[in-house]
């Protein structure tokens, strides 16, 4: 089966689901786009890995895991998504230690925390592709509508039961703060150990920085 690589959009959080999150992939070759449902703490781990700027005063366990690994000699060489069973992705993680490579199962979103690490190459089948790829092909023109549509495609793979609407989310507070006040904000999350609070609040300045 041939190998498709991917690399990695970013990571979007449901607006009608709280504490939802989703990996987005991209088919580097293409137009596909991977989304892969993950837990809040492998989020943040993520997103950390993601954004350089955000340093955690003490190792998060991927980190440790790194650190053991680079201690040993151990490298992670490629990541691939290989099986979709009812929704769940099982990847497999490929070391090396003296040129002796190993296989481990890993769940997906450890395994990408890990690649982003080891600045390792994030790969899945063509048939997983194929099966759960959706398509976002956008002309010039409604680049600027990116982020509101794949919202919607996200907030598709979370159920709506108990779900709060966005008015009510506290992160709309982001928008009245300045620059400044965000940074601030950012540096007293990343202090309090907060990544959550702090990937949102950098995805917020992102945005700003971006429309100038």
């Amino acid at each position: 089966m041939s190998l498709v690589k991917l690399n990695i959009k970013g990571i979007s959080y449901s607006q009608t689901q709280n504490g939802a999150y989703a990996l987005i992939l991209n088919e580097v070759d293409g137009d596909r786009k991977l989304p892969i449902v993950i837990g809040a703490f492998e989020a943040q781990s993520i997103a950390i890995a993601l954004e350089k700027e955000i340093k955690p005063p003490r190792p998060l366990t991927h980190d440790l895991f790194k650190n053991f690994a680079d201690r040993f000699d151990i490298v992670v060489k490629q990541v691939i998504i290989h099986k979709l069973v009812d929704g769940v992705f099982y990847s497999s993680i490929i070391c090396e230690r003296d040129k002796i490579e190993e296989i481990i199962d890993a769940r997906t979103s450890d395994a990408i925390a890990l690649a982003l690490r080891f600045d390792a190459p994030i790969f899945t089948y063509k048939t997983i592709l194929d099966k759960a790829g959706i398509f976002l092909k956008l002309t010039s023109k409604e680049e600027e509508e990116a982020a509101e549509k794949e919202s919607i495609v996200v907030d598709e793979l979370f159920t709506e039961e108990d779900s709060e609407i966005v008015e009510n989310n506290p992160e709309n507070g982001f928008k009245t703060l300045s620059l400044q006040e965000l940074y601030n904000m950012l540096d007293g999350a990343v202090a309090d150990e907060d990544y959550e609070k702090a990937a949102r609040l950098r995805d917020e300045i992102s945005n700003r920085e971006n429309k100038k």
